[in-house]
């Protein structure tokens, strides 16, 4: 009988209930794992899956797993272009209004592995708002790479490397037009991020959920006590 048990794994809210809404509903024996702790050999083997999609994850994937089963990623990068953490803010950083997500082999080497196939992905919005985005695109992309079954291809191009964002970096920096500061706001304005602030005194003052017009910029904001002081 043709294997066709498939694993997800995702780490954020909004993974478990795009799998419940739409990937359950694609061919197939479907088992969700959200949790780094779930994510072991002993539950693979038992499960035997034919391929293992990642949407989000936080943690390094064990080399074992890596070498027994064809784990697939997505990535918000063209792909050598961008890879390394942080894909998201790094883009939006380079000015960039539009990007691709790939889905390549997850190998050794970060986000080096050959590709599947590539969508197109807008960046407006927030973060939350594009990784969502990002999520309904990968299921259909992983639709289309179990029904067709592609052969993954070597990647082609200059590799460019970004690196992953602290939370320091999350300080609105001086100098910034409106535009750049709207965008650096909703660039970290998503679940997980630690979100855009400043520093007044023995304050910190986060900002949220950012709207740019008419030469101006709304924001939400949130006053803490600075953890320095």
């Amino acid at each position: 009988m043709k294997n066709k048990m498939y694993v997800v794994c995702g780490c954020k809210s909004w993974n478990k209930r795009i799998f419940d809404e739409e990937i359950k509903n694609i061919e197939g024996i479907w088992y969700f794992i959200g949790e780094k702790n779930e994510l072991t050999l002993e539950v693979l083997e038992n499960l035997n899956p034919k391929k293992i999609f990642f949407f989000h994850w936080s943690w390094i994937v064990p080399e074992q797993i890596l070498q027994k089963y064809e784990c697939i990623n997505f990535h918000m990068t063209d792909l050598p272009y961008g890879r390394g953490g942080s894909p998201l803010q790094n883009l939006i950083l380079h000015s960039k209004k539009e990007t691709k997500l790939t889905a390549f082999r997850m190998t050794n080497e970060l986000d080096a592995g050959p590709v599947y196939a590539k969508e197109p992905l807008s960046l407006q919005g927030t973060a939350q708002e594009i990784l969502e985005r990002s999520s309904i695109l990968a299921v259909k992309m992983i639709e289309r790479i179990i029904t067709e079954q592609p052969k993954p291809k070597e990647q082609k191009g200059e590799v460019v490397l970004f690196e992953r964002r602290k939370p320091e970096q999350s300080e609105i920096p001086d100098g910034l037009t409106l535009e750049q500061m709207y965008d650096f706001i909703r660039m970290l304005d998503g679940e997980g991020y630690p979100p855009a602030f400043r520093k007044c005194g023995s304050f910190r003052y986060e900002y949220t959920d950012a709207v740019l017009y008419d030469n101006c910029l709304e924001a939400h904001t949130r006053i803490v006590p600075h953890p320095e002081t």
